[in-house]
């Protein structure tokens, strides 16, 4: 009887304790929200103070990555989509420009715009085939 009580105190005690995942409950429910009302940087600062303060949550890590991905992806295809803006009106003011000086200037710019556009196409790539893992 001596050693019943403290054990069934122990397993008390035991199952009464939050898991990780319970833990992460609350921040989970800050990033499903910021995730729906579009509000993707705040949503990636929210999963990093996820991961930081809840490394052991297993399954809300898993579900905060599919978060990442998907806000990542709408992130870079707008910085494309206003990457590839630039680049137009680059070229066709490379294209009206007769000093030699601006020609140069326009061509360094179309040149950054065209590396930078490239690098977030591959982003883009690397997120959409990681999205494909199982």
């Amino acid at each position: 009887m001596r050693t019943f009580i403290p054990l069934l105190a122990l397993i008390f005690m035991v199952s009464c304790r939050q898991t990780e995942d319970q833990k992460a409950g609350a921040l989970m429910h800050r990033i499903d929200s910021l995730y729906q009302r579009k509000d993707y940087s705040r949503t990636l600062m929210a999963i990093r103070e996820l991961r930081a303060k809840h490394p052991g949550a297993v399954e809300s890590r898993q579900r905060a990555l599919k978060i990442w991905q998907e806000a990542s992806l709408v992130m870079t295809q707008a910085d494309i989509a206003r990457t590839d803006s630039a680049l137009q009106a680059t070229i066709a003011a490379h294209a009206r420009a007769t000093d030699l000086g601006e020609k140069n200037r326009l061509r360094v710019r179309r040149d950054s715009l065209q590396v930078r556009y490239d690098a977030l196409c591959g982003t883009v790539r690397v997120i959409r085939r990681r999205q494909a893992e199982p």
